[in-house]
């Protein structure tokens, strides 16, 4: 048996098995169970494009402060089969405990056999009532190494497996229990020990995943209308607000395919109803003809596109910031839109409420650029105030004098629906007039197109300036939009650079007009982009000119890791 190994103030947990074994039900119980006990916690998934087999794992860091970033580094690892052990051996280092039956896991060089804890889960489930039941004793275990509160842990567990009836939750509990047993034995003997300071603030924390706070934020913002066709990994907000359509009033609908989405988006917009659209990289390809068309009839129309690696079906379950340039030029024809990145889980849902006050407020549609990794990863999160949130509402009593497509000094022209007023609301693809009727004249066309284009500088004002995290002079600066922040922030900690800020955007387009400003008196730049062309990159040197010392891209369908990130500031910042 190899030396005890003990934790003091962070651990990374990661359990790994195939689709079908339960791997998101131990992620889900175990977050909410810490959160309960009051430990903070950042949890992470990666999974193959396939129902059942393949090789998923889940990490959860749990640590004595906030956590929110993804490590290489594991702690002590769950296999529930050989595979899985296969599937993470890059990460596995020299202090990794591996907790599993060691006949199944050692390999003819024995390399790993000290490492692992031998016990065997499956034939624990096997003597309470099936192998289904060996991620729960997993659970049981982890909570027992914590010694979490039994009363806590186990009226829980009985809640979230009560609508599966009694027997169900009988065994269940029994399965918790056996784990729990094995975990606090491995405390009592010191083979593991966790001492991780609790923060009783936690317990009234929120557990949500990048999906749910972009669905709160939507619910925040007025949203009555989603419709989608279900694309991983975007189908979470889909399915979010599907659950919560009736406390809302929200109508939700399966789209019959991407181009119907966007094209009931619009009709609900131009009925008065706040309606977002939810997609990936290649069905929000399909929508490029309805985008253009909001930005010919400047119907607002909100946009979440959950990006994942291309080009065509790519990587369908894997993560990347590919999608910037789609979003940016998506739509033939000239017409002004917003994108917003967010990067924290208040990112997601003030962000969110604000993609549908200025998609109404300028009758444009608003991006909300997310990613796997962001969607698809659990933080404990203080909550969120949602009643300060004020909502903007910007449709006009129509009149019979009444001009849609007036030519307004902001480009805004006033917005009615039909039968609030006596007007007539005329909408049309083609190019229109004021009134909106069809027509060919040039000068005509020339007018509609300023206005419409007067909207950029009408939005200076609400541009949001990006986020300078760090000294505020200092010879380096790191720029990073998106998810890439909370990375690279504890990164950088870590690499106890002092002479270094990071510089996030949150808001990626348009951008600040005054954009120059923020790199100056820098002396080295380095940009971190989870793509292969860095395209935010591309944008920033169109509108300043700068030339970035460094591009760290990174491309093969994961986020970065801090130790990577770490380890490239080291070279390039020394």
């Amino acid at each position: 048996m190899a030396e005890s190994s003990k934790y003091k103030n962070e651990v990374s947990i990661v359990i790994a098995g195939a689709a079908g074994q339960g791997i998101q039900t131990v992620e889900i119980l175990l977050t909410k169970l810490l959160k309960l006990c009051g430990y903070n916690f950042f949890a992470t998934k990666e999974y193959m494009s396939r129902v059942r087999g393949g090789n998923n794992s889940t990490e959860i860091r749990v640590a004595g402060t906030k956590v929110s970033a993804y490590v290489e580094r594991i702690d002590l690892l769950f296999p529930l089969n050989k595979d899985a052990l296969n599937h993470v051996k890059k990460r596995i280092m020299g202090s990794t405990r591996i907790i599993g039956e060691k006949s199944k896991l050692v390999d003819n060089s024995g390399e790993i056999a000290d490492a692992i804890i031998d016990i065997s889960f499956e034939n624990l489930a096997k003597e309470i009532g099936g192998q289904i039941f060996s991620n729960i004793i997993v659970v049981g275990v982890i909570s027992g190494l914590f010694r979490l509160d039994t009363e806590t842990i186990e009226s829980f567990m009985a809640s979230y497996f009560a609508r599966k009836g009694d027997e169900i939750v009988a065994n269940n509990l029994k399965a918790l229990r056996t784990g729990y047993e094995i975990g606090k034995k491995l405390t009592d003997e010191g083979t593991i020990s966790i001492e991780i300071d609790t923060d009783i603030s936690v317990k009234d924390d929120m557990v949500l995943n990048g999906a749910e706070a972009v669905g709160i934020g939507a619910i925040a913002g007025g949203c009555n209308f989603i419709s989608a066709y279900p694309m991983s990994p975007s189908t979470a907000v889909l399915v979010f607000l599907a659950q919560q359509s009736k406390q809302f009033d929200i109508i939700v609908e399966q789209a019959e395919d991407e181009i119907a989405g966007i094209n009931m988006a619009l009709g609900a917009w131009y009925t008065g109803a706040r309606a977002l659209v939810s997609s990936s990289g290649g069905g929000f390809a399909l929508m490029t003809e309805g985008t253009s068309l909001a930005g010919m009839i400047e119907s607002p129309v909100v946009i979440h596109i959950a990006q994942r690696p291309g080009p065509a079906t790519g990587l369908p379950t894997r993560t990347e910031q590919g999608d910037l340039d789609l979003a940016l030029y998506a739509g033939h024809g000239e017409f002004p839109r917003i994108i917003y990145a967010p990067g924290s889980i208040e990112d997601g849902v003030y962000l969110t409420h604000r993609a549908f006050n200025l998609a109404d407020k300028y009758q444009i549609p608003v991006f909300i650029l997310t990613d796997q990794y962001y969607v698809d990863s659990y933080y404990n999160s203080a909550m969120v105030d949602v009643s300060a949130m004020k909502n903007e509402y910007n449709i006009v009593e129509t009149g019979k004098d009444y001009k849609r497509f007036a030519v307004t000094d902001s480009g805004i022209s006033p917005r009615g629906v039909p039968g609030h007023g006596s007007g007539l609301v005329a909408v049309d693809s083609d190019e229109h007039d004021e009134e909106g009727h069809i027509t060919e004249d040039p000068d005509v066309r020339t007018a509609m197109t300023d206005k419409r284009l007067r909207k950029f500088e009408t939005m200076k004002n609400d541009i949001l300036l990006p986020e300078r995290i760090g000294p505020k002079n200092c010879d380096n600066l790191i720029v990073c939009w998106g998810t890439t922040c909370n990375i690279a922030c504890e990164a950088l900690r870590k690499s106890g650079n002092k002479n270094t800020a990071i510089l996030h955007f949150k808001q990626v387009f348009p951008l600040p007009h005054d954009i120059k400003k923020y790199f100056e008196g820098v002396k080295k730049i380095a940009i971190v982009e989870n793509n292969a062309t860095g395209q935010f990159g591309k944008l920033l040197k169109l509108h300043t000119g700068i030339e970035f010392d460094a591009k760290i891209l990174k491309y093969n369908g994961y986020q970065f890791s801090v130790e990577e990130l770490t380890e490239q500031f080291g070279k390039i910042f020394e």
